[in-house]
């Protein structure tokens, strides 16, 4: 049988089959067909900090939403929010702010449909864990996980509580990404074999920073820190591994249909050594050789990759590069039998390179990306190029809260779910492992226990989320 042909066929017929059930029987929304114009989705956020004030930005804009409350120990961060519902004419959220744990006090309020998580990596495990439990549909930021046992926690209270919870990984959505995606779904790239990602990324401004300015503005972390540097810079200094691996892997997972008809099976781990964040920290102006921090020895690697293998027979390789000057590119490469994207810089149409042989008559030269870009942009940034304007990270913000709103009020599956969370943020602890161990490959565990067989491809299947 033609692989390719045998492919389009079953990602056509995956298009047409109905989307799974979302909400619990007691939603708001479960006994519609329909959204009914005089409801609105009732949403909490458990922490408002810089990424999570980008949420409120987007929600507030909405009338098909109303922000109810907002819990973070941070006044600052609160005062913030509360001005951005204010500049959008919305009522001020209710505030939980009595320490770390009054997110508690917010997850009893029965006025509250789902709550955005946008906090610290070690929270999200226990906030998420409990919003299922307090019955709450979760929108959860990305990260990795502390722990592989944090994974299994995930899929346990899901399947015991069947309350969703939506992995909001937004570089999936990016335009450039998902007109790939259309190509790969159409047959253009022949079977796919090797996918590369990562989070290459200098963040040196974030891991130090005393708040004077947004980035750049000082050589401290931890209890001096600003923001960011208050809390990520601490996994520099105790872990090694592959700290951040969702915005590399996503869309990589989406187009080889991880978790839907095939799964990641195993990963071998490096780690270069560890020499970026000592030199920034001695040459800044507000650090130098004597002060504290240039003491600090920082555990995790400049460079980190991880090579991954697939039940189907693809490798994927990540990289975690944050530690030395460098400018912002992930690093995609899409390659199959027929064709090879590689992405350079932000996801411009026109910062790429693309090579299908047979169209290009075996010229064994790249061609830029935009022509293609423009002919195959999926069909839900056509729909939103306009309403996504000006959202945060080139609009790819507005496809992800936007997929939140929309599967809640039309009950239907998420297409990032609590088994791709579970598995994206597994690979931190087992790369942590396989460095630990020179590099041993270590098995990756199957999340949906077996179902990755018979599940179906969801992601991009319509116009709308």
């Amino acid at each position: 049988m033609n692989t390719t042909t045998s492919r389009r066929n079953f990602i056509r017929t995956a298009a047409l089959a109905s989307f799974g059930a979302l909400v619990l029987p007691n939603s708001l929304f479960a006994y519609s067909s329909d959204f009914k114009s005089d409801k609105k989705v009732r949403v909490g956020f458990i922490g408002v900090g810089l990424r999570g004030q980008e949420h409120v930005k987007l929600l507030a804009k909405r009338n098909d939403v109303e922000i109810i409350a907002f819990a973070d120990p941070d006044k600052r961060m609160l005062t913030a929010s509360q001005k951005i519902l204010k500049d959008n004419n919305k009522s001020a959220a209710q505030e939980f702010s009595n320490g770390e744990y009054d997110y508690r006090n917010l997850l009893k309020l029965k006025n509250i449909d789902a709550v955005v998580i946008a906090t610290p990596w070690e929270w999200h495990l226990p906030q998420g864990t409990e919003a299922m439990r307090a019955r709450k549909i979760v929108g959860m930021e990305v990260s990795g996980a502390i722990k592989l046992q944090d994974c299994w926690e995930f899929v346990k209270v899901y399947e015991e509580t069947k309350v969703p919870i939506f992995m909001m990984e937004n570089v999936c959505y990016r335009r450039d990404i998902m007109a790939v995606l259309n190509m790969v779904r159409k047959g253009m790239f022949g079977e796919l074999v090797h996918g590369r990602g990562g989070y290459q990324h200098d963040l040196r401004g974030v891991l130090f920073n005393d708040g004077v300015t947004p980035y750049n503005s000082g050589a401290e972390f931890g209890e001096k820190g600003f923001s960011e540097a208050h809390w990520r810079t601490e996994h520099y200094v105790k872990r090694n591994g592959e700290l951040y691996p969702t915005h590399g892997l996503g869309p990589v997972a989406v187009m080889m249909d991880i978790n839907r008809g095939n799964r990641l099976t195993r990963l071998s781990s490096f780690s270069s050594k560890s020499v970026g964040l000592h030199q920034y920290i001695t040459e800044h102006p507000k650090g130098g050789e004597n002060h504290p921090n240039a003491k600090v020895k920082f555990n995790q690697g400049d460079i980190v990759t991880t090579q991954i293998a697939c039940a189907n027979g693809e490798t994927i390789l990540l990289t975690h590069d944050t530690s030395l000057q460098r400018p912002y590119d992930l690093g995609f490469r899409v390659q199959g039998t027929e064709g090879l994207w590689q992405d350079f810089g932000w996801g411009d149409f026109n910062q790429g390179h693309i090579y299908f042989e047979k169209t290009m008559n075996h010229s064994h030269r790249w061609e830029n990306t935009e022509k293609w870009m423009k002919e195959f942009d999926h069909p839900m940034w056509k729909k939103f190029e306009n309403v996504a304007a000006g959202a945060g990270h080139g609009g790819m913000d507005f496809f992800v809260m936007n997929t939140f709103i929309e599967c809640i009020k039309q009950n239907i599956e998420f297409p990032m779910d609590v088994y791709d969370l579970a598995l994206w943020y597994s690979i931190t602890p087992l790369s942590e492992e396989s460095i630990a161990k020179g590099g041993q490959a270590v098995d990756i565990p199957d999340f949906t226990n077996g179902k990755w067989k018979t599940r179906k491809p969801v992601f991009g299947m319509t116009d709308e989320f």
